[in-house]
């Protein structure tokens, strides 16, 4: 059995507006999650990182997908589209673009429906403008974003640069390592988002191809059971009501009586937004097994910290390094961006002499939130990184520690 265990009295909470036990038009019967996530007796199964997603939302209780094609989550929206031809969503169609599928997302969001989409690269990039307007009316839409290259000249590989952009967009932003992780947090995220002091969209990220069209094994839930359906009544913010805050700011009066009402009441509600991803920490710990990160000897002078795939390639640079120059290094691996796992990462790397951070982007954001955050933060440092849809070998990580270290030896790329 494979369990996501919650800390000591940790629960998730949700709304029985359905009893638990009453059975879906599929047959499905409706689950605590508690007991869904915790207890249920789990069947493995060898699957891509994409049919990861569509085993996750035919259990997930959804009522709409809307999709646009584009490298690497077009996979995970057609197959999306056969659980709708099979009745396991309530609703699927494809939109013109990706600005107008969030669009599209939002409309259904506002009329009190539970909402999951997939974009990636210049599709996340495309969708921008309309994910800070997700946060502000307090639209819990699930958007799993499949990391790719944004920059010209193209690339559909892994580039986690469109994180980067999200960050400060109101948005939960979550980074899967693995395709278990992928399942297990599609799941626990419509319960986190959906909480009525949280109420905000998730932008669940993994890295393109690496974990979309990689096979691994997962252990999965029986899909004759699914979650709780979406309450919109439990929302902060009533459903298309436009005479209610934040939905009447786009109402001319409102702006045109009084600029400074107009403003202090724009940049208030920014401020309720960000204390709303912070207040998603306590319903996040259940769903990920009591910490917003995982640790692996924290004791050692030596941390590599990391997210996403970047944390499997620490994991075998820690193995070569060990075996190799007797170096022994830990990990820290962080699984949740936003809200930033700062305590949690303080007190890990508390006693480390130095600190790498390998990214898969060229601007190192990760480490720039890690020194942001730390005391004597020169011991961290921002690499090594790759860009472009580059892999990032296990030796390019183990070349950066020994470089940083001083121990001579022979690059990489020497080996032809």
């Amino acid at each position: 059995m494979n369990k996501m265990v919650a800390p000591q009295n940790g629960k998730i909470l949700f709304s029985q507006i359905v009893k638990v036990g009453e059975k879906t038009k599929m047959g499905q019967t409706i689950t605590d999650p508690n007991v869904m996530f915790n207890e249920v007796e789990r069947t493995a199964a060898f699957m891509t990182g994409s049919e990861v997603i569509r085993a996750a939302i035919k259990v997930a209780n959804l009522d709409i997908s809307v999709a646009y094609p584009i490298t690497p989550q077009s996979e995970a929206a057609a197959l999306i589209g056969e659980l709708y031809a099979e009745g396991y969503v309530r609703d699927y169609f494809r939109g013109e673009n990706e600005f107008g599928v969030m669009g599209e997302c939002a409309g259904a969001a506002f009329g009190g429906a539970r909402v999951f989409t997939t974009t990636a690269g210049p599709g996340t990039l495309r969708a921008m403008e309309n994910f800070p307007m997700w946060a502000g009316a307090r639209l819990p839409i699930q958007v799993v974003v499949t990391c790719r290259g944004v920059n010209s000249p193209l690339s559909i590989q892994p580039d986690t640069l469109e994180m980067y952009y999200l960050l400060e967009t109101g948005m939960l932003v979550w980074h899967a390592e693995t395709a278990q992780d992928l399942y297990d947090w599609i799941l626990g995220g419509f319960m986190v988002s959906e909480q009525p002091d949280v109420h905000l969209p998730l932008a669940l990220c993994c890295d393109g191809f690496f974990v979309t069209h990689t096979k691994d094994t997962i252990m999965m839930q029986p899909d004759d059971m699914c979650l709780p359906p979406y309450d919109p009544y439990r929302s902060p913010v009533p459903c298309m009501d436009m005479e209610n805050p934040p939905i009447r700011m786009m109402r001319d009066p409102f702006v045109m009586k009084s600029n400074y009402i107009s403003y202090m009441t724009h940049a208030s509600w920014q401020q309720e937004i960000h204390a709303a991803v912070e207040r998603s920490r306590k319903h996040t710990l259940p769903i990920m097994n009591g910490s917003l990160i995982d640790t692996e000897n924290i004791d050692r002078d030596i941390l590599i910290v990391a997210s996403g795939t970047a944390v499997s390639q620490g994991r075998e640079a820690i193995r070569l390094l060990e075996e190799e120059e007797g170096i022994k290094v830990g990990l820290v691996k962080i699984k949740t961006i936003r809200p930033f796992p700062t305590e949690e990462v303080r007190e890990a790397t508390a006693n480390a002499k130095t600190i790498f951070v390998p990214e898969f982007n060229i601007k190192g954001w990760l480490a720039r939130e890690i020194k942001s955050i730390l005391p004597n933060n020169e011991r961290v440092v921002a690499g090594p990184h790759v860009a472009g849809g580059m892999t990032l070998p296990s030796e390019v990580i183990v070349e950066e520690v020994k470089k940083v270290l001083g121990i001579k030896g022979k690059t990489f790329a020497s080996h032809g």
